[in-house]
């Protein structure tokens, strides 16, 4: 079991390639169709997922797609199930498996993910539908006097049991820790929060046993506050994040799949411009990916075409990003 979850693990940060975070909740597409005026039913959801999954060479830069409960159940026009659609294109399916967060009780305004019960049940069935990989997200505010040291550790605690969980049932585990960027923080104080949650997540880790060379780690890239009076540049997130990573992650972890920020495609490729690294530096994303596709397609079939082409020119772009060979003047050549 240990070298299938090993090779998966590369696999997913296969050289030039990242996962697509498919895996927006009810709630949280619906936000994104109410953007485009798309009534969110679940055909419609069904029908854009599809548009992503077939999207002309895009297994060239996504190695893997995270999906959603509904996702995973769900099939293409022709009647194939997305995990096996995926699988044909040389895709890994994957399915986010916690769910969502709540109030933490006895604490103020910070959260704990919710999920743990049935999960092992779940992940058996997981695996039956075809997926090979799990995410759970955990996330921390930043503020006064938060995260508090409460909420960091019942989250790695949380954290370390769904990945333990995960790997038992033959599943990756990405493990998901995420310092928001709501508020006024400066990047010092993001940076501080992050090594605390990464620090925790990783002790919490080795003590439930999990097998760190068949885990991926999703972080958060080291931001200010969206309401920061000065917001860090490119060249200071990428120093930021590199130096929480180098002081808390262990070199066994095959590869980081940062989740979507600011900038995204700009910070990942300053990262990997200063490589080598211990690690692959890959990305996770869902809107940095998917954003242009969205909005060009607007939920009309006759734009499907041209909002593959946005979604693969987005693929293409972070690929590059792995290699540090990204440039801004890429976007308008393209378009």
């Amino acid at each position: 079991m240990g070298t299938e979850l090993h090779e998966t693990a590369k696999a997913l940060v296969a050289e030039g390639k990242g996962i697509l975070a498919a895996d927006e909740s009810d709630r949280t597409i619906k936000k994104r169709f109410d953007s485009i005026d798309v009534e969110s039913t679940e055909d419609n959801r069904r029908a854009y997922r599809e548009l992503l999954f077939t999207a002309d060479g895009v297994e060239e830069y996504i190695s893997g797609v995270i999906l959603f409960d509904e996702t995973i159940r769900q099939s293409s026009a022709d009647g194939t199930p997305f995990p096996k659609l995926l699988e044909s294109r040389g895709i890994i399916p994957g399915i986010k498996v916690d769910k969502g967060t709540k109030l933490l009780a006895l604490a103020s305004d910070e959260t704990i993910t919710e999920g743990l019960d049935g999960l092992r049940e779940r992940l058996e069935e997981y695996y039956e539908l075809g997926a090979r990989f799990t995410k759970w997200r955990a996330t921390y505010s930043v503020g006064d006097g938060i995260p508090s040291e409460y909420a960091v550790w019942t989250n790695a605690h949380a954290l370390a049991r769904f990945a333990a969980l995960s790997q038992e049932a033959g599943l990756v585990p990405i493990v998901e820790p995420e310092v928001l960027m709501d508020g006024s923080h400066s990047i010092g104080e993001a940076g501080n929060a992050t090594g605390r949650a990464l620090q925790a997540l990783y002790t919490e880790l080795h003590d439930q046993r999990v097998d760190l060379y068949g885990t991926l780690l999703k972080p958060n890239m080291v931001l200010s506050g969206y309401d920061a009076s000065n917001r860090a540049s490119v060249d200071e997130v990428a120093d930021a994040t590199l130096d929480e990573l180098y002081r808390h992650v262990p070199a066994a972890v095959p590869g980081i799949v940062f989740l979507s920020g600011e900038d995204a495609t700009a910070h990942l490729n300053a990262m990997n411009a200063r490589g080598p690294h211990p690690w692959e530096l890959s990305f996770s994303y869902g809107r940095a990916l998917q954003a242009p596709a969205l909005k060009t397609w607007g939920g009309d079939e006759a734009n499907v075409e041209d909002a593959q082409k946005a979604f693969y020119r987005r693929a293409k772009f972070n690929g590059a990003a792995r290699t540090g060979s990204y440039a801004p003047e890429m976007e308008t050549a393209a378009v």
